[in-house]
Formats: structure tokens, C-alpha cells, sequence
């Protein structure tokens, strides 16, 4: 999967890697739900950081569409209204 973070960059996450990624995601969309934008920014700071952790970087010339895009951590509500679904920034 490959998944853009806005304002940092794209990165290849395997099948491995999306357990950790869900778990943070499901962070994203409680404090979304719960309409707490600072703990939705901490939670989408989480969220970046571990697709940064765990996903290979592409290279900035490289051009590769992206199966799903995570708002970046200075996200407002009104920002992730547009870029969330109900299952958060990540499907599944």
C-alpha cells in the first residue's frame, strides 16, 4: 500500500505493517469523533510518525498515485472532515 502523509511524503507499507498503522489510525478517529482537535493532531502526529517508522520512503521523483492519503498533524476538524471516512484515514 502505498500511503502519502501531507507534508511529509509518500511511503510503501507492507501487509505487516498495517496492524500498527490501524491501531494508530484508531486513535485518529476516535478523538475526530469525539470533535477534540488537539488530541486528533497528537493522534495524527502518532499516525505519521509510524508510517514514517515503518514504511519505506518513495523517492521524491518518483511519481506513484497513492491508495489512501493521512492528513498531515496540523490538521484542523474542519481539514479532516474533508480527508476522513468513517473507518478514520486508513480503510480496513
Amino acid at each position: 500500500m502505498i500511503v502519502r502523509v501531507l507534508g511529509v511524503g509518500q511511503f510503501r507499507l507492507g501487509d505487516e505493517d498495517m496492524a500498527a498503522v490501524n491501531a494508530a489510525d484508531d486513535r485518529v478517529e476516535v478523538a475526530f469523533g469525539a470533535g477534540d482537535e488537539p488530541a486528533m493532531q497528537e493522534a495524527l502526529a502518532d499516525l505519521a510518525a509510524t508510517i514514517r517508522r515503518l514504511g519505506d520512503p518513495l523517492p521524491v521523483d518518483e511519481f506513484t498515485g497513492s491508495d489512501v492519503v493521512v492528513p498531515g498533524p496540523d490538521t484542523t476538524l474542519d481539514e479532516a472532515a474533508a480527508l476522513l471516512t468513517d473507518e478514520g484515514a486508513i480503510p480496513g
